[in-house]
């Protein structure tokens, strides 16, 4: 029977958090519960999360702006551990005569996918995002959804006492917003392409925290 059916069977194993990733709601929490009052002891099974999971992420169709900070301070890659403010953010915006009105898709670019593939200096002491940063762009400029190229958004360490990752937890779990990591904004850069159609849509991981 064998010479005469051909089968094939698949298995896929990974981290859900490598390459270009989005982070979902579930990743990180404050004060034992992720957004929406979401708490591990009800909510999380031995086969991730039933709230909030990578499964219950959109896809998205918005306008896309590019805010290049390495670019407008003259450098490929910005400096390890710099601190990216709302200030460097404004600055960008104005060197590439980009307006944010609200409701856009707005990936910023360290310039840190240089070292992608040399994976000691691409993940150790990247620059990134501060929390004042994140919160003039969601709250005083209206982004729907934040992403960058750096490893983990933000930067670290974190210079808040009682949280190291103030960003994750300000955007999943306060504003409920998920965000992209590692995104390739090289050709964008190249091409100085500041405002674009993004379409995005991630792998529907049954309760994961994120997915590709």
């Amino acid at each position: 029977m064998n010479d005469k059916i051909i089968y094939t069977g698949d298995v896929g194993s990974m981290y859900t958090h490598m390459g270009t990733l989005v982070d979902a709601l579930n990743h990180f929490g404050l004060n034992v519960r992720i957004y929406n009052g979401f708490s591990a002891d009800e909510h999380l099974g031995d086969r991730g999360w039933h709230k909030t999971g990578a499964e219950t992420i959109p896809p998205v169709v918005a306008r896309g702006v590019l805010i290049d900070v390495a670019a407008a301070k003259g450098l490929d890659v910005l400096p390890d551990a710099y601190r990216v403010t709302a200030r460097d953010l404004e600055e960008a915006l104005e060197a590439q005569g980009t307006l944010l009105n609200g409701g856009e898709v707005v990936l910023i670019r360290t310039g840190r996918m240089k070292y992608y593939y040399y994976a000691e200096k691409h993940m150790n002491n990247s620059p990134g995002l501060v929390l004042g940063a994140a919160r003039w762009l969601v709250e005083e400029k209206g982004a729907m959804m934040l992403g960058a190229d750096n490893l983990s958004f933000e930067i670290r360490p974190s210079n808040i006492p009682d949280n190291w990752v103030p960003v994750h937890t300000y955007l999943l779990a306060e504003k409920g917003m998920v965000f992209l990591e590692v995104v390739n904004l090289e050709g964008l850069s190249r091409d100085k392409v500041y405002e674009f159609a993004f379409i995005g849509g991630s792998l529907k991981f049954r309760g994961a925290s994120a997915a590709p």
